[in-house]
């Protein structure tokens, strides 16, 4: 039993920053991969970033440079920092926690970039 928890999504300019957060029960947050995804509406969900448990960072090309997958084991926490946003980047975002084969979804959080 895992759960997730996202916060941190909102209304912002283009050009504005915000930061994502992913809190989550269990011990098994440590040994786990994360991972941000978005997904606008009729469109498949798509992956932003991902950290592996030794913190190996991956990006989608659109947005290296302008975001940071983080994560802190002693707060079960992950995090999507963003900055210089841009209309694109509007969708709902979702952290993903996975220690094979469990996977769990967090409840997803709005961002909004508008200009």
């Amino acid at each position: 039993q895992v759960q997730l928890v996202e916060s941190g999504g909102g209304l912002v300019q283009a050009g504005g920053s915000l930061r994502l957060s992913c809190a989550a029960s269990g011990s098994i947050f440590k040994i786990s991969s994360l991972a941000w995804y978005r997904q606008t509406p009729g469109k498949e969900r798509s992956l932003v970033a991902s950290i592996t448990s030794g913190r190996t960072t991956n990006y989608v090309d659109s947005v290296k440079g302008r975001f940071t997958i983080s994560r802190d084991n002693a707060k079960n926490t992950g995090y999507l920092q963003m900055n210089s946003l841009k209309p694109d980047d509007t969708a709902v975002y979702y952290c993903k926690v996975w220690f094979t084969p469990y996977e769990y979804w967090g409840q997803g959080t709005q961002v909004t970039v508008s200009s």
